[in-house]
């Protein structure tokens, strides 16, 4: 299976490189018929991402100027659909997303005697007894919020909706390569997913705070 990680960043120069080592390190390990690639999408940003992307030996796909994360995250999916990788992980870099993590959301889409999953989120929310960083107060109120708004439009039952850590199937790369949501990726995405057909799964991850305390999702505070 030939996965691609796409790295949407923006300004995340600090947080970047140790996330890259975890990724050069997962990739050394290897894993059983998975083909593990890295591209960072450089969103425009001001500070050295683009530099630290180069000496952390993934690909760069730099952006003429900031788009915000829907933007970003549709660049590294087109040139998954284009380049036919078999699916493609989302993953923050500000280190939120622990790459170890990953093996989670990869089993999800081998599992046997299920429908194969189109798109699979990442929760924190799910597993109780997990260890790992499960968000601030305002940012669990909000996302219990867009949940019950995407169990009503969507029927999708999913603990952590605004989840920035996914897995994109083949069908998903080609939908989300043609159209995907910018002002509110993340759950617009989901209910993009459910009208289209697309089977979607939630998988317990552990994650950690983000390396910065400003989130990527506008307007939104989540």
């Amino acid at each position: 299976m030939r996965v691609l990680l796409i790295i949407p960043a923006f300004n995340e120069q600090q947080a970047l490189g140790g996330l890259l080592a975890e990724i050069q390190a997962l990739r050394a390990a290897g894993g059983a018929g998975v083909q593990l690639s890295a591209v960072v999408v450089d969103d425009g940003s001001v500070d050295r991402t683009g530099e630290v992307a180069k000496a952390g030996g993934v690909r760069l796909l730099r952006l003429c100027k900031n788009l915000g994360i829907g933007g970003a995250v549709q660049a590294g999916l087109i040139l998954a659909h284009r380049e036919r990788f078999d699916c493609a992980v989302q993953i923050d870099g500000d280190g939120q997303h622990p790459p170890g993590e990953l093996r989670h959301l990869l089993a999800a889409v081998a599992r046997q005697g299920e429908p194969r999953a189109d798109l699979v989120v990442g929760t924190r929310y799910r597993d109780r007894d997990q260890d790992g960083f499960r968000s601030t107060l305002l940012r669990r109120l909000g996302s219990a919020w867009l949940r019950g708004v995407l169990r009503l439009v969507t029927g999708l039952r999913l603990t952590d909706p605004t989840s920035g850590f996914r897995l994109y199937g083949a069908r998903a790369l080609r939908l989300f390569s043609l159209t995907y949501p910018y002002d509110y990726p993340e759950p617009e995405s989901l209910a993009v997913a459910c009208a289209a057909g697309l089977t979607v799964v939630e998988v317990p991850v552990t994650m950690r705070e983000r390396g910065q305390p400003c989130s990527r999702l506008k307007n939104t505070g989540a």
